[in-house]
């Protein structure tokens, strides 16, 4: 079996606990034993990796993941990708991901029926590397909806971004479609949005409508996640036990409320990075800030960043995920999430940390073994070169992320992997005395994480 010994590393468990000196052994996928320092580590022969003071966190989780978003400026240049070019891209996009620390993600929609789906299952059978995934649907949407962009002179449905409904039969008769292709959760287009022409606060669907895939989503065992940025589509969302809200900024009191109330349940990722980098960042792709204002978005972070805060001080949990995979905001630029938290919804560094990690594990729905620093917990972690909970912007520095390790596997690694070795180091100062297979753990300064 293979095992890993990270030593001299400043650890975050990610329970929200102050970081700590200490050291970590792998054994296979898990974490075998976590020491503090003082103590000891039987490391027995496992390979090293001295991290020299970095620090070690969980691995991370996105909750609004696109991998087929291929980098471009429009959903019509994002659907016509060929689809075997198309999945080509799914698989190089995995990667980025996995190599900047996201080792969990959730798909917020495919743009073609199965890429979700064939991208989770080679990603699992290691054919490629990639984060652990919950494949999605596609959209499903309206005629004339969000997602919904065929051309009538060119009505085909392979040409489509969406599914489209229209009545609560064909409703069934999508759901069970993508049932049958094997995601793990349903998404569907509850709202509207600005850039497609559809205001933010529509509500496009009928009643009978989403009671129809609430229906058929629970016969079948699956989860949905809802595009759900009006009022009413949030209450939608909880009164029909949709878990995964996307956006909710036009949220009202009563349906904070009740979200409030069905907290344990519910995830909300309002895709910050998209309202951000929409409004600020898209000036190269035709969308300046006046434009932007004009179409609705600044209205909109104003609106969603009140609501936010107040979503999280009813302790409603808010995780990064925020629509990339646009020209403005390409893959891999993920963890700016991490500061339009803090910036825009009122967490403090650490707490926007527990919602990429501790977070992440339960909307992964492996709460009790994924998104913590733990003993018996899967071996997903990070070392990084400096503190986060000071800077967050360095998750955002692929040089920063030192290693990603996912089910105790190491897809990166800039430190030296050194054979197995029997020292007792002392921390008061010195002299190594050899005894097989035991380490005292030294370390440095915890908030010293120089690179070797």
């Amino acid at each position: 079996m293979n095992t890993v010994a990270i030593t001299n590393v400043s650890i975050f468990d990610g329970s929200g606990a102050a970081p700590y000196p200490g050291e970590v052994l792998i054994e296979g996928n898990r974490i075998r034993a976590i020491t503090r320092e003082g103590g000891y580590l039987e490391t027995g022969n496992a390979r090293i990796i001295d991290g020299h003071g970095a620090f070690l966190m969980p691995g991370m989780t996105e909750a609004h993941t696109h991998f087929s978003w291929n980098d471009q400026p429009s959903l019509a240049a994002i659907q016509f990708m060929p689809p075997e070019e198309h999945m080509l891209w799914c698989v190089r996009v995995a990667k980025r991901y996995l190599e900047m620390g996201w080792t969990s993600a959730l798909g917020a929609a495919a743009a073609k029926p199965r890429l979700d789906v064939v991208l989770r299952n080679v990603v699992e059978a290691g054919a490629f590397p990639g984060p652990r995934y919950l494949a999605g649907s596609q959209e499903i949407t309206t005629a004339g909806g969000l997602g919904d962009n065929t051309l009538p002179h060119l009505p085909f449905e392979a040409l489509n971004f969406g599914a489209v409904c229209s009545g609560p039969e064909e409703m069934r008769r999508i759901v069970r479609m993508f049932v049958k292709y094997g995601v793990d959760h349903l998404k569907i287009n509850l709202s509207g949005e600005y850039i497609a022409g559809i205001p933010a606060e529509a509500n496009p669907f009928s009643e009978e409508e989403i009671a129809m895939l609430a229906a058929e989503a629970k016969l079948a065992g699956k989860r949905v996640a809802a595009h759900a940025r009006s009022n009413e589509s949030v209450k939608a969302c909880v009164k029909h036990g949709f878990e995964l809200i996307f956006h909710a900024s036009f949220a009202d009191d009563e349906a904070l409320d009740m979200l409030e109330a069905a907290k344990d349940r519910h995830f909300v990722a309002p895709g910050l990075g998209w309202l951000v980098n929409t409004l600020y960042n898209a000036a190269d792709y035709g969308i300046d800030e006046e434009t932007a204002t004009r179409m609705g978005y600044r209205r909109e972070l104003e609106v969603a960043s009140d609501t936010l805060r107040r979503m999280h001080k009813r302790g409603i949990r808010i995780l990064p995920g925020g629509d990339y995979g646009f020209a403005w905001m390409p893959h891999g630029t993920n963890a700016r999430d991490l500061e339009y938290l803090v910036q825009y919804v009122g967490m403090t560094p650490i707490e926007a940390l527990i919602a990429a990690t501790k977070h992440g594990g339960d909307l992964m729905m492996r709460g009790d073994e994924l998104g913590q620093l733990k003993e018996g917990y899967l071996a997903d972690l990070l070392m990084i070169d400096g503190n986060p909970i000071e800077d967050l912007r360095l998750l955002q520095d692929p040089d920063k992320i030192l290693m990603v390790m996912k089910d105790g596997e190491i897809f990166k690694n800039t430190r030296t992997l050194l054979p197995p070795r029997g020292v007792i180091r002392s921390i008061a100062g010195g002299n190594p005395m050899v005894e097989a297979g035991v380490r005292k753990a030294h370390h440095p300064d915890p908030m010293n994480s120089r690179t070797a």
